[in-house]
């Protein structure tokens, strides 16, 4: 149907009410990269395959990542009048046991994760329940979502249809509240009063820079030009981060309402989402949204039967980090190599084809109808002091609980490691949290009560970056993660200047002569120097900030590089420096480390203490991971 007016738009939502809250069994599976990966799709299809054995009615759909990777797959059960019940880490079995279990009006208990009995409407700023009496058949006794430690610390603004099914759904992404913040921009606000809650709310660009989201919006609107474009970059590349491709398989809808919004504020015309070609299911659901909205009368000409006209186009990038700058991804999208060029002009002014362009990163956009909704006030009230409103974290590594959070920007890095990620297991310790992708810094485990906001991380020698966090414990090794970062860095370097081009490409070598024992105090010398060179004198941010591993590095964990400019490598890592030895004491000759070494170094017959041959040894260590009595050793 087409959206003209209120009305249109209410006779919408009813529909995605019914769908979002439906009269029958409800079951979804996310089905977004995380969930893929672990399975989720042949979980869907033995739920299809056994609903239709059993003969039971329930609508199945797929929808994206509820946010708790590290248990996916994830599936959730709604029944008129009872709470949505969530499952994790589904597997065929258990998706054939649960429809048996459903059509006996049994829940099977062993997978279940927890109930939510009410949903909350950020956009209305009201709870909404989904019960309305408790059928048979609902177990007393399951936890309910929000006391749940990785829930519970969250706050979810661009994050917030991750809760019920409503990501990538036409019908009920305005049951959830969305497009009258739309409505509002286009039909009953001017463009300076959308701008004015832009800057009341405090909002900064999400991708890394930081840059307040209404001066870029304001700086757009005053230029002149024939033709001004509103881009969204999709362009993350940080190893470990994976913010914006789930917001954009899961809720595309939401960054496309605000980059509507955006473009009407700024007055372009055309808008383009540029998405990283590694990212082909993200692509996929941007461009099916795209498609809804045409056909809806929400993109194109006179939209809400105003005078407006905007179009939306994906463009695939090729995946080169660099391009998440600006200027380079300009240049991409013209047809040129993706080179940074140098500011002033800067894209607001002189952007893509020469005209005004506005570029703001996913999550940016993802939370602009609510701000809309809401207002900059309310918005303004989470954060801590310029860092204002929520922060989306892909959190990884070594913690129990991975996956992708929201929380209040100055949330300090301990309650994120330990509440929301579950710490560590197996006798294990922190030792240090990189933030900010690999221009990022690592702050060590004695600091991380320090607030994740721009200032306070800055002042730590990291970036906020675009949002990636990895969480490395005691067996990490910080030259090697150094010099992982930089390996990235060098071969991402477009290039185009010298000092980016030979600085981080000289830096590796030298982090690479550390970790092989070859290492001299005079190296840690020259890494400083050719650092300090590099932040003053690159192109782009890139090379500005491509030093900040190591220089991190090199001042919370200088003891670490000592140790191995003296010959060892503390955390057992770097293999230059490492020797494996089998303790006869402990070995009990079950014979695993060498059934599992690649080389054949281990030797030893069944029931008798092995020994590595260590000319033979290639210092995989799978040996000593495949003991069981801990009887490899390594020196």
């Amino acid at each position: 149907m087409k959206i003209r007016n209120r009305k249109d738009l209410a006779q919408l939502k009813k529909h995605g009410d019914e769908q979002l809250f439906p009269r029958g069994v409800r079951i979804t599976v996310g089905l977004a990269t995380c969930g893929i990966a672990k399975g989720a799709r042949d979980v869907y299809g033995a739920l299809k395959r056994e609903l239709k054995s059993q003969r039971f009615q329930a609508a199945l759909e797929d929808t994206g990542c509820n946010g708790l990777c590290s248990r996916e797959p994830i599936v959730t059960v709604q029944m008129p009048g009872a709470p949505l019940l969530t499952f994790a880490d589904m597997t065929p079995e258990d998706a054939r046991a649960l429809v048996r279990g459903l059509k006996k009006g049994e829940i099977p208990l062993d997978k279940i994760l927890c109930r939510t009995d009410r949903q909350e409407d950020i956009m209305a700023g009201e709870m909404r329940s989904f019960t309305g009496g408790k059928p048979a058949g609902i177990p007393a006794g399951i936890a309910a979502r929000e006391s749940l430690p990785f829930f519970k610390y969250q706050k979810r603004i661009a994050l917030r249809n991750r809760r019920a099914g409503t990501q990538h759904s036409m019908p009920k992404y305005p049951a959830s509240g969305g497009f009258p913040a739309a409505f509002s921009a286009l039909t009953g606000m001017k463009p300076e009063a959308v701008i004015a809650e832009l800057q009341r709310s405090g909002l900064r660009g999400r991708g890394g820079a930081g840059f307040p989201t209404a001066a870029k919006w304001q700086a757009v609107r005053a230029a002149k030009g024939a033709r001004k474009y509103f881009i969204c970059n999709g362009d993350e590349g940080d190893p470990g981060a994976y913010m914006d491709r789930s917001l954009l398989e899961s809720d595309p809808y939401s960054v496309l309402e605000g980059m509507l919004i955006g473009a009407r504020a700024t007055g372009a015309a055309q808008g383009i989402v540029y998405v990283r070609e590694e990212y082909p299911l993200a692509i996929t659901r941007v461009t099916g949204a795209i498609a809804e909205l045409k056909k809806a009368g929400l993109l194109g000409r006179r939209i809400f039967s105003t005078d407006f006209n905007f179009t939306v186009t994906v463009q695939r990038g090729a995946g080169a980090f660099v391009c998440g700058e600006e200027t380079a991804l300009i240049a991409s999208l013209e047809g040129r190599a993706g080179e940074p060029v140098e500011k002033p002009p800067y894209p607001a002014q002189q952007g893509l084809y020469g005209m005004p362009t506005c570029i703001n990163n996913v999550e940016t956009l993802a939370s602009v109808p609510v701000i809309l909704s809401r207002g900059g006030a309310w918005y303004s009230r989470t954060g801590t002091g310029k860092s204002r409103g929520t922060k989306v974290f892909s959190l990884v590594g070594a913690v129990d609980r991975v996956g992708l959070i929201e929380v209040p920007m100055g949330t300090p890095l301990e309650k994120i490691i330990y509440d929301i990620g579950g710490g560590f297991s197996g006798g294990r310790t922190l030792k240090a949290v990189q933030t900010g992708g690999p221009s990022g810094g690592c702050i060590p485990a004695r600091l991380t009560g320090l607030g994740a906001d721009y200032e306070s991380l800055t002042a730590a020698g990291s970036i906020m970056g675009s949002g990636g966090m990895i969480a490395m414990d005691n067996t990490a090794c910080m030259v090697d993660v150094a010099k992982y970062f930089m390996g990235f860095l060098r071969g991402e370097s477009c290039g185009k200047c010298l000092p980016c081009r030979q600085g981080t490409q000289v830096m590796y070598d030298i982090l690479e002569a550390i970790t092989a024992g070859r290492g001299t105090q005079q190296d840690l010398t020259r890494l400083r120097d050719i650092a300090g060179a590099l932040s003053q004198t690159a192109l782009c941010g890139l090379g500005k900030t491509a030093a900040n591993p190591v220089l991190s590095s090199l001042r919370f964990f200088k003891k670490e590089f000592d140790a191995h400019l003296a010959g060892t490598c503390p955390a057992g890592v770097c293999t230059d420096l490492i020797q494996l030895s089998i303790n006869t004491k402990k070995c009990t000759g079950c014979g695993l480390c060498r059934k599992a070494c690649p080389a054949g170094a281990v030797k030893g017959e069944r029931k008798k203490a092995h020994a590595i041959t260590q000319k033979a040894c290639i210092k995989c260590r799978a040996c000593h991971e495949a003991c069981p009595a801990g009887a490899v050793e390594i020196r």
